[in-house]
């Protein structure tokens, strides 16, 4: 009997790869099990929807049962995994087991939960799935003063598209600068003076300490600086975490997230991880251009033509229209230093090693375009 391969999630990552599996073979047995309703969306598509005027049925492609006539596989939805056996080679649901042939770990990430003291701490709400961008729908209804607690790369996306749909933004983050782990100082100041603009307003450098909720329905918010804050929702962006648990059980290695080589490969035979899960050869890079490339590696892989997946240089769109930014961002491990240029509204900023070899950049507005020549003098990651 030949057993399935079997894929553990329907995010971008389980079904990118099912779509590219079905490319090479049509006919190969294919399982994927869920923990939610398996419907197809675009998740990136959360933080500009409001912006777009789209509800949350508005960016749902696919049901599971259309996903699973268009893979020819089965999907098991709102179903957790209660253990993985590496021995055995076989996932349990409570009491039933299904044997695989190939396992695929795409978990995806869990929020980080900030830690507060007060009773409104129950209420804040993080947006990491389609279920949780229609709760923030209805509960933002009627409402005006939005308090974001992080001002990364989701924050500063959720603060514009707030504003742009007329909300009154506060943004509470420990940084000096919006976005710190991917732009350089100075070109963070310069996106947190366009999103001023939009309409947000920054608490930098300080953290909530406490949420309370108020008998006319607000929260008062004290931050670490002493000031306090009146707003009717919290949304926390401070960020995410590979979820790693069902591989720690499995006692599959891990270290910020599930440890792979450049094959995918856990350090369980024929176990397999990709997308925000995943840590490929040291590197956890949750976006969309490093899970489109492990997709199509793996897929090969699995149907028995074993390829190393490729980490070129892989640019990121950050989506605040206040200031259009394309980042490249240089490799942790590498030293050097930033070049930055100013015209008008325009800003390049180009990082080169010790060496001059350019190995990162940021560019805004109309400089974005430049990004297809930039990056082809940037070398791989691996």
């Amino acid at each position: 009997m030949a057993y399935p391969i079997i894929i553990i999630g329907t995010g971008l990552a389980g079904y990118q790869l099912a779509r590219e599996l079905r490319k090479i073979d049509t006919q190969r047995e294919l399982m994927l099990i869920t923990a939610d309703n398996g419907k197809y969306y675009s998740k990136p598509q959360l933080s500009t929807a409001l912006t777009n005027k789209k509800e949350a049925s508005a960016l749902t492609t696919s049901d599971a049962g259309a996903m699973a006539q268009q893979l020819n596989a089965t999907i098991i939805t709102d179903t957790k995994i209660t253990d993985i056996n590496p021995t055995q080679r076989v996932v349990w649901v409570n009491e039933e087991k299904f044997s695989y042939a190939k396992l695929v770990l795409a978990c995806g990430a869990d929020v980080i939960k900030p830690q507060l003291k007060g009773n409104g701490v129950k209420d804040i709400l993080s947006i990491n799935h389609i279920y949780h961008y229609a709760q923030f729908r209805e509960l933002i209804q009627n409402k005006k003063r939005i308090l974001i607690l992080g001002a990364g790369l989701i924050g500063c996306e959720f603060a514009n598209d707030l504003t742009n749909a007329g909300f009154e933004v506060h943004i509470v983050a420990p940084s000096i600068t919006p976005l710190d782990l991917l732009l350089p100082a100075k070109i963070g100041k310069i996106l947190q003076s366009a999103l001023e603009k939009n309409g947000v307003i920054f608490h930098l450098d300080s953290i909530a300490n406490r949420i309370d909720k108020m008998d006319n329905g607000f929260y008062n918010v004290e931050l670490s600086n002493g000031n306090e804050l009146a707003v009717e929702f919290v949304l926390s962006a401070i960020g995410l975490k590979p979820h790693v648990e069902l591989a720690k059980a499995a006692e599959i290695e891990i270290n910020r997230g599930i440890v792979v080589n450049k094959f995918l490969e856990t350090s369980q035979p024929d176990i397999y991880a990709l997308g925000d899960c995943a840590e490929v050869e040291g590197h956890v890079l949750p976006f969309i251009t490093p899970l489109l490339n492990c997709s199509k590696a793996l897929a090969k892989t699995l149907l028995g033509a074993k390829t190393a997946v490729d980490y070129p240089a892989m640019p990121v769109v950050v989506k605040t229209p206040a200031h259009p930014i394309v980042v490249c961002p240089p490799p942790k491990t590498v030293a050097g230093s930033w070049t930055i240029t100013e015209n008008g509204s325009v800003v390049r900023a180009l990082f080169h090693d010790d060496n001059k070899q350019l190995r990162g950049f940021v560019l805004t507005n109309e400089a974005v375009k430049e990004r297809i020549e930039l990056v082809k003098s940037i070398p791989a990651l691996f």
